[in-house]
């Protein structure tokens, strides 16, 4: 079994069960956005939170210990998304990427905002227009070292 064998595993699991994102968080004890990433085999599961998550998705002992190893990050199929949401995203720093480069930069120096130190929050935005995706990124600065 790999990886993604888990990964298929609980997406099975979740659509039969009926649970949301939100609902497995809460069995995993973290935010929706971590434990659906780490649910869909980008972050590791301490040993209580992937044998919690087995149980309630009644996943093999063998999907529960593979939950627990460092997973190979990045998740997506190609190097231009071809999911268009997921495009959008790719479409987004396409447009504003040297923005924010030139923003953090300006504001914080020359380093890097961390995807490791990292939190995000998603969320659903009431508006007359049409509802809004609403999605507040927060990653530790890191300046590069000179010597």
């Amino acid at each position: 079994m790999t990886r993604d064998d888990v990964t298929a595993l609980i997406l099975a699991a979740k659509l039969k069960k009926k649970l949301s994102w939100s609902q497995l968080a809460e069995v995993v004890g973290f935010s929706k956005e971590w434990s659906t990433a780490a649910l869909l085999g980008q972050m590791t599961l301490t040993e209580a939170q992937a044998k919690a998550v087995g149980e309630v998705l009644e996943l093999p002992e063998d999907a529960v210990a593979l939950l627990q190893v460092v997973p190979y990050k990045g998740s997506l199929p190609t190097s231009v998304p071809t999911d268009p949401l997921i495009y959008r995203f790719y479409e987004l720093i396409n447009v504003y990427g040297t923005t924010f480069k030139e923003l953090i930069h300006e504001e914080f120096g020359d380093g890097i905002m961390s995807a490791i130190d990292f939190k995000m929050d998603l969320k659903r935005e009431p508006n007359d227009a049409g509802d809004r995706v609403s999605i507040t990124m927060s990653g530790k600065f890191l300046p590069y070292k000179t010597y």
